[in-house]
């Protein structure tokens, strides 16, 4: 248990939290100026020390080396003592446990950083041992080049050993490289230790401006991890050392670990600047739920494949404007699009499918039309259509529904539509001809589609008809193909409200019980209570927070958490219950998270019931 660290916000597996002193910290951070060690037992006995709020301190400690055989580990383990003041206790890797500290350092730092696939894995390990709301500390291994990955993979805490040493070796550090001192005709930085000639830079200014180059380079990491753009500073930074580059792939490769990590929704923008973005959790999180709880319900149109737009969401811009002009609902509209797949028109505004902005060339790499092109195939494999329209330029939009086409997996006829630019008269000519005498589906059966399929891509296949099966007729607009879950939609899109088919369940001058409402920023749903309801008792998965019998008012916070779903990540609506309440709001925790955490917000809640 934790008194005295706490997380605040999250972006992947780097977290923004304050370590409790006198004087509180914000991490990640280097802890020299409050760090207290109270020595290793390898030179002798070491009482327990008496400890402050104002430092964070190290108890007494054997620290083992990259190595260790097990055996020995467990035959020198140490028994912490328990304490009531800021203390980090010394664990290695693979032997990593949870002994109440508030911090853990690594021991074996120093033989996994500089390697790739050892860092990674020492990291994951570590976590899966530790509690989650304590803090990661990794000694005598950072330096202003590798912090930033360091605070991607989920460290906490470093101190500036390594960045002196190196100064008084003559090694001048900057974010970017490490120079020897004696080949540098002039000082790139401008910090108080580099603010004189050069001829009079000694080894100590050089020891002092590598930390404080270090503790500049941990301020702007935590203005990217406020701002939820860490990742795309890795992106670029990885790539000035060989091992940070294959620590950042490695990562990639560990999807469970980022992505339980990896907020669901968030304000930030996704910048597809490198290959490597299409490795990024709301990437292929996107894709996957696209090609496995999506489900086309337009079964009577024909598939329209469509190039995508700098404007988002695509409907507001002025070439999908025309491309409506020319389908006028005859057609289901697929957006194609990189790095993100294929984007149904109901999901145009789920995040991050306008939340991302792509460095246009005009020209596809072959990592781009292979991802494309493999999201399609698995999409068309997944939904029937009749035809294929494809209204898509050259470039490598035509060269990805050609790859496609030529699979023999998918058995359904293409047509090619696009006559030079997708805008131009002949182009959109063509694509009005091909969908002539095709049945036009209405606005509404467009907007309960919507809301179904939003429902699909946040709770699990077939959740969008367990949770609003039918859609209610007698406006004179709507269809009506029944089910026990008959809804309503009013508002305009993209604002949409859903309604239940009783208007004697509602207030006066309502059409019925309000359900969710579309949230038009994010693309999501969000619960009332009544809808909260119909969730629990349907089959759809339900995302469930258990907790201790009080009613909560504004959050919950984790010690009032007994249990919660493993499938919750930040961003997830969930449903709150407890013995004296009922309530919705959203996830502040990943489900491991919320159980696991003494303290921090587990969730929000938004409506609450008492029992």
């Amino acid at each position: 248990m934790t008194d005295h660290f706490e997380v605040h916000e999250r972006d992947g597996a780097a977290r923004l939290g304050e370590l409790r002193l006198a004087e509180p910290v914000t991490t990640p951070a280097l802890a020299d100026p409050f760090l207290e060690d109270a020595g290793s037992l390898w030179a002798g006995d070491r009482g327990v020390p008496d400890g402050d709020d104002a430092s964070l301190t190290v108890l007494p400690h054997r620290s083992f080396p990259a190595g260790t055989r097990e055996e020995v580990r467990e035959s020198f383990a140490v028994d912490h003592p328990d304490v009531d003041y800021p203390a980090a206790a010394v664990v290695d890797s693979e032997g990593a446990r949870d002994v109440g500290a508030d911090a853990y350092l690594l021991s074996d730092a120093s033989g996994f950083v500089g390697h790739g696939e050892a860092f990674r894995d020492a990291v994951v390990s570590a976590k899966a041992s530790l509690p989650a709301d304590t803090a990661l500390f990794l000694s005598g291994v950072a330096t202003p080049l590798n912090v930033a990955v360091l605070a991607y993979a989920g460290v906490d805490l470093v101190d500036a050993t390594l960045a002196r040493t190196k100064g008084t070796q003559g090694r001048y550090l900057t974010a970017d490289a490490e120079h020897f001192l004696a080949d540098l005709d002039e000082l790139p930085c401008a910090c108080p230790a580099c603010a004189g000639p050069r001829d009079e830079f000694t080894r100590a200014d050089c020891a002092e401006h590598n930390v404080n180059a270090l503790r500049a380079e941990l301020r702007r990491v935590r203005e990217r991890i406020r701002a939820g753009r860490l990742r795309d500073y890795v992106e670029g930074q990885a790539r000035h050392e060989g091992w940070l580059t294959a620590a950042f792939r490695e990562f990639d490769d560990q999807w469970g670990y980022l992505e339980e990590r990896t907020p669901l929704i968030r304000d930030a923008e996704v910048t597809a600047a490198s290959a490597e973005t299409l490795d990024r959790v709301e990437i292929r999180r996107f894709a996957d739920r696209v090609t496995s709880r999506y489900r086309n319900r337009f079964a009577d149109q024909p598939l329209v494949l469509v190039p995508c737009s700098a404007t988002k969401p695509y409907s507001d811009s002025q070439s999908h404007g025309q491309f409506h002009d020319a389908i006028q609902w005859r057609g289901h509209t697929v957006s194609m699009t990189s790095p993100i797949g294929v984007v149904p028109q109901e999901l145009e505004t789920t995040y991050p499918a306008q939340h991302y902005d792509a460095v246009v060339t005009g020209d596809w790499s072959e990592d781009e039309i292979g991802f494309v092109a493999e999201v399609l195939r698995r999409y068309l494999r997944r939904n029937d259509y009749s035809r294929v329209i494809a209204h898509v330029p050259e470039d490598g939009y035509r060269e990805i529904c050609e790859r496609v086409e030529r699979d023999p997996a998918i058995d359904v006829p293409f047509e090619y539509t696009c006559v030079g630019h997708p805008t131009s008269d002949e182009s959109l000519g063509e694509l009005n001809a091909a969908l002539q005498g095709e049945p036009a589906y209405s606005k509404r059966e467009r907007e309960h589609n919507t809301v179904r399929a939003i429902a699909d891509y946040l709770l699990g296949d077939g959740a969008g008809d367990d949770l609003f099966g039918g859609l209610a007729g007698g406006d004179g607009e709507s269809g009506s193909y029944g089910g026990d879950s008959a809804v309503r939609t009013t508002g305009r899109y993209p604002k949409l409200q859903v309604w239940g088919d009783d208007p004697d369940a509602g207030r006066e001058g309502e059409p019925g019980e309000q359900l969710a409402t579309m949230v038009p920023q994010y693309g999501t749903l969000s619960f009332t209570l009544a809808g909260a309801r119909r969730w629990v008792e349907s089959d759809a998965p339900t995302k469930r927070v258990e907790i201790d019998p009080f009613v909560p008012h504004g959050s919950v916070l984790a010690p009032g958490v007994v249990d919660a779903d493993d499938e919750i990540r930040v961003g997830d609506e969930v449903v709150i219950e407890g013995p004296e309440a009922f309530a919705v709001g959203r996830a502040e925790m990943s489900g491991p998270e919320m159980v696991e955490s003494t303290r921090g917000v587990a969730s929000e809640v938004r409506h609450v019931d008492e029992k």
